[in-house]
């Protein structure tokens, strides 16, 4: 399901026009964003869990020529899904 899927599903089962829809998710979007810009944790409970982590420096091989090469450390999104997300998948 893409964006505009979402858009037009959540739009047709709450009965709420399709630009309104559209601006709800373009703010979610922007929240979610700004917490993640801030390091900080967005819990949706039964759904699903976003955190800002910290990878630490490693050793890698450069796929071309298999010399090592040291891969600096970073913050990465992590996503974890919730209860509901997981059992509807299985």
């Amino acid at each position: 399901m893409n964006r505009t899927e979402l858009n037009n599903a959540i739009a047709a089962e709450t009965g709420v026009d399709r630009d309104t829809v559209s601006a709800v998710l373009d703010a979610l979007d922007a929240q979610l964003v700004a917490a993640a810009a801030a390091g900080g944790e967005v819990r949706w409970p039964g759904l699903l869990t976003l955190d800002v982590t910290e990878r630490p420096s490693r050793t890698g091989r450069n796929p071309r020529t298999g010399e090592q090469m040291e891969i600096p450390a970073g913050k990465s999104v992590r996503l974890r899904p919730g209860t509901r997300l997981k059992s509807a998948a299985r």
